[in-house]
């Protein structure tokens, strides 16, 4: 008994103190606690030992001698601890990709802020799913998921979840025009009927029209929406403008009143009073019918597989125009199935096949065409609640139809990507003179500034303060007052689907000729969500992240 006790004491002392010592010693300073002497652990393992004999005399004295064990088969993996049942696992709220460190610690305050305001969006609305990424001066910092891409198998979003990303589509449909017109292959202002005879020839209220590829881009053709009842639109649009002239006319006479330094005050309060109760009468009698959104009309669920661009002009092409080109903005996803038509005849490729080109110069590998058939890894399931407030898969949908104006998959790192594409192609110009080296964007700075520069007579449903541009939505610099708000250059694009929502934000860094000395294009922060829930408005949160960022970039020495 004694031997057996000096062997067990002997082997815990020696052993143990450096294979079990040791790697507890290791854990015991790395949580910053005293260090462990080598007289402690001999102790603990003299103490192990006598334990240890004492178990072994008592089984012994009352026990027959237990069979060998086996050796353990190399063949055989080591068990693991069992599973809880499926009722029992936790369900995961998001499933972070760890920042590399040095961003982390860079933007950790940012990154902070935006998944809570993320989380709050989430709970709001009852999304699913979020995936959100960001850059900074090209480079991604932080991409994360938040919820689950597929309710039903538990599948956590992750950075590399694939979604609808709905209207973006129209902005990587527009790089395709775009080169296609630096190449000559291309006129913008030419009638679309030089390159799509299919597309018959438009009269407006008795008057010969031309609709182009420039008046398409911007939605201002005067082609259908989803919404197929003119009077309704008209309705719409005249209402939008009364309301907006009422504010407009509010303002100058508040503007005017102050003018006259309060005379007469009694008079002029009589006065505006009777404005407003006109104007509000006024409102009352213009107010238009009420008009379905679009998730609730018909031609967003289609079915219907269609081969190319030019079979799918037949849902639209006969149908009148609601206003005179030019005149009016009204933004129309058929108008860009018209574009992709274009882009076909002047490229000679099919649609697809020269996305899939400019996707790949763009190295864009997860953005695909949304094809039911195909197995496409890392696919979300899209959901929206009923009438009964419950969480329910979105119908089949064919996207067939309009490929160019809501029909791509893709994810938040490849929309970072195309959005430094863009960034790169805006601002190399600026650099050239400083550094002579650089590459050149995959769009020519004059061909950026034609697309980011705000049209006249459109509209940016997203964000009041902004007008379309070429594809996207765009918000100039403005301050009115000083040590007051100041409104930041951006440009942007939403998207809204069955079961997604979506937005790619670019704010470019306000440069000036010093700031450009010893630094390389692309310089700003460019956001991108996705989510697997329809009707989400998503750009002023994009909007509030990249501020975070660009704060904290700024702070930076």
């Amino acid at each position: 008994m004694y031997r057996l006790l000096s062997a067990v004491t002997t082997r815990a002392a020696t052993h143990g103190s450096c294979a079990w010592g040791c790697g507890r010693r290791a854990a015991h300073q790395r949580a910053g606690l005293p260090p462990i002497g080598p007289g402690w652990v001999g102790g603990l393992g003299l103490g192990l030992g006598l334990a240890l004999g004492v178990k072994l005399a008592g089984g012994l004295r009352g026990a027959s001698p237990a069979p060998p064990t086996a050796a353990p088969d190399p063949e055989t993996p080591p068990q693991a601890e069992p599973p809880l049942p499926p009722q029992e696992q936790p369900l995961a709220q998001w499933s972070p990709q760890t920042p590399t460190p040095l961003h982390s610690r860079r933007f950790a305050r940012a990154i902070d802020r935006s998944r809570d305001l993320l989380h709050r969006i989430k709970d709001e609305v009852g999304a699913p799913g979020i995936v959100v990424g960001v850059s900074v001066d090209g480079k991604e910092v932080w991409s994360e998921g938040l919820g689950y891409a597929d309710v039903e198998n538990r599948v956590p979003c992750k950075p590399e979840t694939v979604m609808r990303i709905a209207s973006i589509s129209k902005s990587l449909t527009m790089v395709a025009i775009a080169k296609l017109w630096e190449a000559g292959k291309l006129d913008l202002d030419i009638p679309v009927q030089h390159y799509v005879p299919e597309f018959p020839e438009k009269e407006y209220e008795g008057e010969k029209v031309s609709v182009t590829t420039r008046l398409l881009i911007s939605h201002l053709s005067g082609i259908r929406h989803y919404e197929k009842d003119m009077k309704k639109v008209k309705e719409e649009k005249a209402y939008k403008a009364l309301k907006m002239m009422k504010g407009t006319m509010e303002s100058d006479q508040e503007k005017e009143l102050k003018e006259k330094g309060g005379k007469n005050n009694e008079k002029n309060d009589f006065a505006k009073a009777k404005i407003e109760q006109d104007n509000e009468a006024k409102g009352r009698n213009s107010k238009p019918c009420k008009k379905k959104n679009d998730f609730e009309q018909g031609e967003l669920y289609l079915k219907e597989k269609f081969e190319n661009s030019i079979e799918s002009l037949r849902l639209f092409k006969n149908d009148p125009l609601f206003f005179k080109p030019g005149s009016q903005f009204l933004y129309s996803t058929f108008g860009y199935t018209l574009l992709a038509a274009i882009v076909e005849r002047a490229s000679g490729y099919k649609y697809l096949d020269y996305m899939q080109k400019i996707f790949h110069d763009l190295d864009m590998l997860t953005t695909v065409q949304e094809e039911n058939e195909p197995v496409i890894y890392n696919r979300a399931r899209f959901y929206v609640y009923n009438k009964k407030r419950r969480l329910v898969n979105t119908p089949y949908v064919d996207n067939s139809y309009k490929w160019a104006g809501g029909g791509f998959l893709s994810t938040v790192g490849d929309l970072l990507k195309f959005g430094n594409a863009m960034l790169y192609g805006y601002q190399v110009g600026l650099f050239k003179n400083s550094n002579e080296n650089l590459l050149p964007g995959y769009l020519k700075p004059e061909t950026m500034l034609m697309i980011w520069t705000p049209v006249p007579n459109t509209e940016m449903s997203w964000d009041k303060e902004g007008k379309y541009a070429m594809a996207w939505g765009v918000v100039e610099k403005k301050q009115t007052y000083g040590s007051c708000r100041k409104q930041r250059h951006y440009a942007s694009h939403t998207g809204g689907a069955v079961g997604a929502s979506s937005v790619l934000l670019v704010l470019p860094e306000e440069l000036d000729a010093e700031a450009i000395n010893n630094k390389f294009p692309p310089r700003g922060i460019v956001v991108s969500i996705i989510c697997n829930m329809q009707s989400v408005g998503l750009n002023n949160t994009a909007l509030k992240i990249a501020l975070e960022f660009d704060k904290d970039r700024s702070d930076m020495p």
